[in-house]
């Protein structure tokens, strides 16, 4: 990861700026693929501080944290923190579709050990059920239908297409 400390109107000490690369070196432990990571603490007479912290991410991705504080180390602070947050949502988003484990599914759920081959019982499925249907082969098949409310079928350019049947009774078309 790249990091950059700028000072603008005011002279940035050494303290303040091992403070503020301490700050970004905790980023590291999200495993984000940060790239980028600029810090830019300015001083305004009004204002006191504000630190800026843009974290640029691999996968196109930019957190930009804004902080204002009348100390320069309280403002590194609070917006170190606001970016930690940014970086822990992001990284639930990208873990959060991930597939179920058996410590997820409970006590319950067993993995099947042992399958007797012998007793294996192979069903022949009804190929005639799983062809690529056209386009009014889906309206009648719809139409006999009572139960189920889409079918997928091959469009006359052979694209995928979904048709429903809607509450009023007309078919839809995805």
């Amino acid at each position: 990861m790249k990091r950059s400390i700028t000072g603008r109107h005011f002279e940035l000490t050494e303290a303040i700026k091992n403070y503020a690369e301490a700050a970004v070196d905790v980023l590291d432990k999200y495993n984000l693929d940060i790239t980028t990571a600029n810090t830019v603490i300015s001083k305004s007479e009004k204002k006191g501080f504000t630190v800026e912290f843009i974290v640029n991410l691999k996968d196109k991705n930019t957190i930009v944290i804004t902080q204002n504080d009348k100390d320069v180390y309280a403002a590194i602070d609070l917006a170190i923190e606001r970016v930690k947050k940014a970086l822990r949502r992001h990284a639930d988003k990208i873990k959060g579709h991930r597939i179920m484990s058996f410590k997820d599914m409970g006590i319950e759920a067993e993995a099947v050990t042992d399958l007797d081959t012998e007793e294996v019982e192979i069903v022949p499925m009804d190929l005639e059920l799983h062809k690529p249907m056209d386009f009014d082969e889906a309206i009648d098949a719809l139409r006999e239908e009572k139960k189920r409310q889409f079918i997928v079928f091959n469009d006359h350019e052979g694209i995928m297409r979904v048709m429903y049947k809607r509450a009023d009774g007309k078919f839809g078309l995805y």
